[in-house]
């Protein structure tokens, strides 16, 4: 069967929004409101500012603001890998905060861990399963960068267990397998819209009152923030900002975001067949060592998640709904993908999807506050947020004070990870020049053995970077 083929009757939405389990939008602001707290983004920052402001103070009135639906963009749209990293990776960590790293992984599985002890204690079912990630090698040069990942993570207390081309394949059956890197416990498997569909749950439980469809359309400052909306306006006390890379309301965050768009292929479910063909007993999410990557995972109906490897940036920070839908990307995955698993063919594709992601230059979030301090953010995430927005949330409710004495730190607050910020990007016309010739950089050096070209070397030593 041609690759195209197995594209024909995908469906051009996310999968994980289609489930019946998706709660009704509720209903937009209507008129004018007060409150301590005013949360703009209903995505996974957002309402894990909300969840922790209220555990930390119970007597606070929180609102949440959110545009479309809750988990309507990059929360609801995601592979469902909920990391421990807040770094993007032990290796990006240890490239920018070599010092901090041992408290950055250590708060990192804490927070991990707190996860999934908030699922359990508001009885949200986000299908979580502790499965760890298996990093894989297909070509001879990742082989060796998975052993050096394995020792940089034993010097860090971890203990990530190196996989021979045979042990591998019996974990999972490709060809093009020839070494693997498993993190036992440092990823779940989760499904993202049932992920925030339950924390917003959890938060209205609280007290919290949540607002779809619902853009805030300016702020202003005066001895309290207001908001203002197309219906009426919110006045708060303080202002979590979760917006992601969507147009912000702080216009210095222009400079150092971009929305790149990423695309991923659900499978129909396998059949018992076609799961033994593969192997896959312990469920791991898995992903290929190479720059331009794939992410891929089983759902709990046995679908295959297939994403990654495209990074799409447009002209002018331009983000639009039909930027979702890609087909010269969709029938690449496809190819790919029937790569790694010849033993599929046949296997068909049931949806096809794109969502944006916010992207900074050090690929990991990062976090300030304006309007003296009253409001704060936490954005820059690049695709590893679903875990790490919680720790994003925290640091922005240290920022603001939430739950502390005032002018009290915290353990984050004085992290240099959490203070410094990324390198900005250049204006435009520069800025789309600059991605557009990493991009083709990038893949060059994955047909050159993973060895970078002066391009990225330089990007490397101005701490500048474009993910894939």
């Amino acid at each position: 069967m041609n690759a195209l083929t197995s594209l024909a009757e995908a469906e051009p939405a996310p999968y994980w929004l289609q489930d019946r389990a998706r709660p009704e939008a509720g209903a937009a602001l209507v008129g004018r409101e007060t409150c301590d707290l005013a949360v703009v983004g209903g995505g996974y920052t957002g309402l894990w500012a909300a969840l922790r402001a209220k555990e930390r103070d119970p007597s606070l009135d929180v609102v949440v603001l959110e545009a479309d639906r809750i988990g309507a963009a990059a929360s609801g749209r995601n592979g469902g890998f909920c990391a421990a990293s807040l770094t993007h990776g032990l290796g990006n960590g240890m490239e920018r905060w070599p010092g901090e790293m041992a408290e950055l992984e250590r708060l990192g599985h804490e927070n991990l861990q707190d996860i999934g002890a908030t699922l359990t204690r508001y009885g949200i079912d986000a299908e979580w399963e502790l499965t760890g990630e298996l990093n894989v090698a297909t070509q001879d040069w990742q082989v060796a960068g998975l052993a050096e990942d394995a020792e940089a993570a034993r010097a860090l207390g971890r203990a990530p267990i190196l996989l021979s081309a045979d042990e591998v394949r019996k974990e999972v059956d490709s060809p093009t397998y020839l070494g693997g890197l498993w993190d036992r416990d440092g990823v779940a498997m989760v499904h993202p819209a049932k992920l925030a569909w339950g924390l917003a749950d959890a938060c209205r439980s609280l007290g919290v009152r949540i607002y779809e469809n619902t853009r805030v359309t300016g702020l202003r400052s005066g001895s309290r923030l207001r908001l203002s909306t197309p219906y009426g306006a919110v006045v708060a006390g303080k202002v979590a900002l979760g917006t992601g890379v969507f147009p912000p309301l702080l216009k210095r965050l222009r400079h150092f975001l971009v929305p790149v768009y990423d695309y991923a292929l659900v499978s129909e479910p396998l059949s018992t067949e076609q799961r033994e063909a593969i192997g896959w007993t312990h469920r791991q999410g898995l992903g290929d060592s190479a720059n331009q990557f794939h992410y891929y995972r089983l759902t709990a109906d046995d679908r295959i998640l297939w994403g990654g490897y495209d990074a799409i940036y447009h002209f002018g920070n331009e983000i639009h709904a039909e930027l979702e839908r890609r087909p010269a990307t969709f029938a690449t995955l496809a190819e790919h993908f029937f790569t790694t698993f010849p033993q599929l063919e046949g296997l068909r594709f049931s949806h096809a999807w794109g969502g944006v992601i916010d992207t900074c230059s050090r690929f990991c979030a990062f976090f300030g506050t304006a309007h003296g301090g009253r409001l704060a953010y936490a954005v820059g995430y690049t695709g590893l947020g679903v875990g790490a927005t919680r720790f994003g949330a925290d640091v922005m409710l240290d920022r603001l004070g939430v739950g502390l004495a005032p002018g009290e730190e915290t353990e984050r607050t004085r992290l240099q990870m959490v203070r410094s910020k990324p390198v900005p990007f250049p204006p435009e016309p520069l800025r789309y020049g600059v991605i557009e010739l990493t991009r083709r950089e990038i893949a060059r050096a994955d047909r050159n053995e993973g060895r970078r070209g002066l391009w990225l070397r330089t990007l490397d030593r101005f701490g500048l970077g474009f993910d894939s």
